[in-house]
């Protein structure tokens, strides 16, 4: 008895050092593509010189480089190709929003870590199948940066290496004429990679997070369809809730802020835009255009990101209900039938295609349907040992304890993504009155 207790002990010794080696960082862990990611852009803060390095490049290209940029070349007796109108609206709104995700990058960082602010720490909970598709969504989610960087990068530098060439001659420099465009132009670009990437960054590890949240409840989904009691169904989902509060209330701040510095940005630029006085062209506007398309692409990714982990938490309702009423008709069947009958009709009828009336499986369906949004019935062995009495009682506990990604309270849902558009709306039509007499 004593050898089995102590071989017992030293399993779960082995067991808890294994689960503790999980949650450290180590050198060839799955962040060290992301880490040397990090500090080749300069956005490492994990010891006091990368910090220090990383708050000097961030002073030069977002702060530096755009004030001399904006207060030396802005060329205001260039020829109508060459002068920039719209200049300081373009500058000060991506180093707003950058410097918005700079801070709150340094906080996250620099507080939790990234590996506890990616929840790696938490991935030994998880199920192989969670943790295996959240580390191959990390290594996506830098060929998702660069493909909205990459299009953005090329389209700046096109347009900046043309204002350069063409107009070497009437833009102020410096000594040579040349070597002072080429500096310039580097500069320029270099402030616009920098500015654009760490906007991108922040909001691409958002939907990082979020898609980690998704698997969990696709995983979570699966207690729905095999014979699972209601203590553990409970205490998965308080923890996936518990987790979503704590996104929330890391990313609340920054969701709202670059709300209202995106909403500023596109008002000013719809301000100056709607002059009467003002003449248009291709080459005043194009940059101000690029740069409108990329602050509303990351706003974009942020809104779609939570609106989607808050729809994929409010249907694991509508799973429940749909597991309860399973329950219920088969129980029904049961009673009035025998056991012997209810378990060939439950064979017969398992994951039925619900509303086609005949149609097949290969006919068209839905893409965006998985464990949680199917239309497939629950199997009778996902609820034999579970009464009537308990289905009701967790179906209404979902029902009044919805999840999701919330802002100060407000979740951020579809219906608050309309009631956004609405009041932005109102905003544009009104500003439209008061400019160019809309009505």
């Amino acid at each position: 008895m004593g050898d089995i207790m102590k071989k017992n002990k030293e399993t779960l010794l082995e067991r808890k050092r294994s689960k503790y080696t999980r949650t450290i960082s180590h050198v060839n862990d799955e962040l060290h593509s992301f880490r040397s990611y990090l500090r080749w852009m300069c956005v490492d803060q994990s010891n006091p010189f990368t910090a220090a390095l990383s708050w000097f490049v961030f002073l030069l290209f977002a702060v530096a480089v755009p004030a001399a940029s904006h207060f030396f070349l802005a060329c205001p007796s260039c020829d109508a190709r060459h002068s920039r109108p719209f200049d300081a609206v373009v500058q000060l709104s991506l180093s707003s929003v950058s410097a918005l995700s700079f801070l709150c990058l340094a906080r996250f960082v620099s507080k939790y870590g990234l590996r506890r602010f990616l929840f790696f720490d938490k991935l030994c909970d998880e199920s192989e199948t969670v943790r295996m598709n959240y580390t191959a969504q990390l290594n996506r989610s830098l060929k998702i940066l660069s493909w909205f960087v990459g299009p953005c990068f090329v389209a700046e530098g096109a347009y900046k290496i043309w204002w350069y060439a063409s107009g070497a001659t009437q833009i102020p420099f410096l000594g040579n004429v040349y070597l002072s465009d080429a500096v310039a132009c580097i500069l320029e670009l270099c402030s616009w990679l920098y500015r654009t990437t760490v906007i991108f960054l922040v909001c691409v590890l958002f939907r990082l997070i979020c898609h980690l949240q998704i698997l969990r409840l696709q995983d979570f989904a699966n207690f729905f369809h095999v014979d699972s009691d209601v203590a553990s169904v409970m205490t998965e989902h308080l923890r996936i809730r518990r987790h979503l509060r704590i996104i929330s209330h890391r990313y609340r701040a920054f969701i709202l802020l670059a709300l209202v510095l995106v909403t500023g940005s596109q008002f000013a630029c719809l301000l100056l835009t709607t002059k009467p006085t003002n003449e248009f062209n291709f080459y005043k506007t194009g940059e101000l255009a690029l740069c409108s398309v990329t602050l509303l692409s990351a706003l974009c990714i942020l809104l779609r990101s939570a609106t989607k982990i808050t729809h994929k938490a409010q249907a694991i309702t509508g799973l429940a209900a749909k597991w309860h009423v399973c329950a219920t008709l088969d129980s029904f069947d049961g009673g009035a039938q025998g056991d012997i009958l209810t378990g060939q009709i439950s064979d017969e009828r398992s994951f039925p295609i619900v509303g086609t009336y005949g149609e097949s499986e290969a006919d068209e369906t839905s893409d965006d349907e998985d464990e949680i949004n199917t239309t497939k019935l629950i199997p009778s062995y996902a609820y034999s040992t579970i009464s009537y009495q308990k289905r009701q009682a967790l179906v209404n506990y979902f029902e009044n304890n919805r999840a999701g990604i919330t802002v100060f309270g407000f979740i951020l849902d579809r219906s608050t993504l309309h009631t956004i558009f609405g009041i932005e709306l109102s905003l544009v039509l009104w500003l439209l009155g008061k400019t160019i007499g809309i009505s």
